[in-house]
């Protein structure tokens, strides 16, 4: 795996404009359009959103978790460790299945999901250039930021919108590719443009034709 780190007022910027684009891509969904699938196996794009909301609840208490350790995971080790603590995903997928029917209509979800972003806003505001201690690792601020703007860019992929709907930003796209050519330590190939390259790498889509990934580095694995 190859180090990656994202300096604190880039991952800032980057977190905050691809957090606006996901709520703006799961807005243009309505109530039976968020029941149906998504890119995530398992999941319908209600259970996405709730997944998502939930996380970024965690990211409001992990602006305030800040740690005098040092680092030892980055934006890319990150996600090494949340596999291991992973490694059955079934039961989640149930349990995430149960708390997403609690809604009595999916637009509910979504109207959830704005109040959580609403928090972030001045919890973002208030977060400093100091190591956070987050789901049992330690990160840098900006490490810790950039693992959630590769987060939101995967899963609004996820949503499997139709073309034409809000899709994430060139940057985040780009910043989403190296993580996932991190966690591999393999590039993916360069015909791959930065969308294609994500959902290939992490097994979403197959290849186009005449494209052949590195074996067995890809696809990795992480949620």
């Amino acid at each position: 795996m190859r180090p990656l780190s994202v300096p604190h007022v880039d991952a800032l910027d980057l977190f905050r404009s691809q957090l606006r684009d996901f709520v703006a891509a799961v807005d243009e969904l309505g109530d039976q359009e968020l029941l149906g699938g998504s890119r995530c196996y398992g999941w319908s794009r209600l259970d996405l959103v709730v997944h998502v909301r939930m996380g970024l609840e965690e990211v409001v208490g992990g602006c305030t978790a800040q740690t005098g350790r040092a680092p030892d995971h980055d934006a890319a080790s990150y996600w090494s460790a949340s596999v291991e603590r992973d490694d059955d995903p079934v039961p989640h997928i149930l349990w995430l299945r149960r708390t997403a029917s609690a809604y009595g209509r999916p637009s509910a979800a979504v109207r959830h999901l704005h109040d959580v972003a609403a928090r972030l806003a001045p919890a973002l505001d208030r977060l400093p250039e100091e190591p956070v201690a987050f789901q049992g690792t330690v990160m840098t601020s900006g490490d810790f930021l950039a693992s959630w703007v590769v987060e939101l860019t995967v899963h609004q992929l996820d949503l499997d919108l139709d073309p034409g709907s809000p899709s994430p930003g060139p940057e985040a796209l780009a910043l989403t590719r190296r993580t996932v050519e991190a966690i591999a330590d393999q590039d993916l190939p360069a015909a791959l443009d930065d969308r294609t390259g994500v959902l290939v790498g992490l097994g979403r889509t197959t290849p186009p034709p005449g494209v052949e990934l590195p074996r067995p580095a890809y696809p990795v694995t992480a949620r």
